[in-house]
């Protein structure tokens, strides 16, 4: 199971408890693999928000960028997710369910920050605020439930953007995490409903053909905005 590292790395999203710590040498793995595909990564630096201050909405942009920052959007709020999650353990948690969150989490966030570092500065979406009033972090079924509601919907999202892709490069990187989103949702569902069909349940996998679930951004953005205080609008998406 992966660890935090006590590296350089260090990242907060506003409304965390704490820092979350992403070992460098895990990051520089993933971001290389990237750069090798033909995509030059930019530096980004951290930037902080002021919790007194009015949110702006955030639009997403265009092209394969506006791509890339819906991405990036879904990976902030599901690291958010689950490190909340993770400094808040629901009542009962073992430490079986404990050791495939923290794994969960720890992808989430090596997500969340290789796509900050590869978006240009200038045109990458700012830090959100998560909203997880509705969510009751102390109890299992809700915990699990909205879990569950997050990995499928990820999942689906990735399916539905690859269309909208042009770069080969960033195709095959969405096609690679998609491939782990699709992992963390099959973990959540056993933990669910354990040594069923349910990994891989009707609602999600067609029995027909054997094909996921597939959303365009505009089906995908309105469910994800009620977890999310900051606007976020992409009327200038590719479709």
């Amino acid at each position: 199971m992966s660890k935090q590292q006590n590296e350089s790395g260090l990242t907060m999203l506003p409304g965390q408890l704490e820092p979350v710590m992403v070992g460098r040498r895990l990051f520089l793995r993933y971001a290389g693999a990237f750069a090798a595909g033909g995509v030059i990564l930019a530096s980004c630096k951290d930037g902080e928000e002021n919790p007194t201050t009015v949110m702006a909405a955030v639009d997403l942009g265009t092209g394969d960028v506006g791509i890339l920052n819906y991405a990036f959007a879904l990976e902030q709020l599901e690291a958010a997710f689950y490190t909340q999650v993770l400094l808040t353990p629901y009542s009962g948690m073992t430490d079986a369910e404990k050791a495939v969150l923290t794994d969960i989490r720890d992808h989430e966030i090596i997500h969340r920050e290789f796509f900050k570092a590869a978006i240009p500065a200038t045109s990458r979406i700012a830090d959100l605020v998560p909203n997880f009033a509705g969510i009751t972090f102390s109890d299992r079924a809700s915990v699990l439930g909205t879990a569950k509601a997050f990995e499928d919907l990820g999942v689906s999202a990735y399916n539905g953007a690859g269309p909208l892709i042009t770069d080969v490069n960033y195709l095959a990187l969405a096609g690679k995490i998609v491939s782990v989103e699709a992992r963390h949702a099959a973990a959540i569902r056993d933990l669910l409903n354990p040594k069923s069909a349910d990994f891989a349940g009707d609602d999600v996998v067609t029995p027909s053909n054997g094909l996921d679930v597939s959303n365009a951004p505009s089906v995908v953005l309105p469910i994800a905005q009620k977890y999310v205080k900051t606007q976020i609008t992409a009327t200038n998406l590719p479709k």
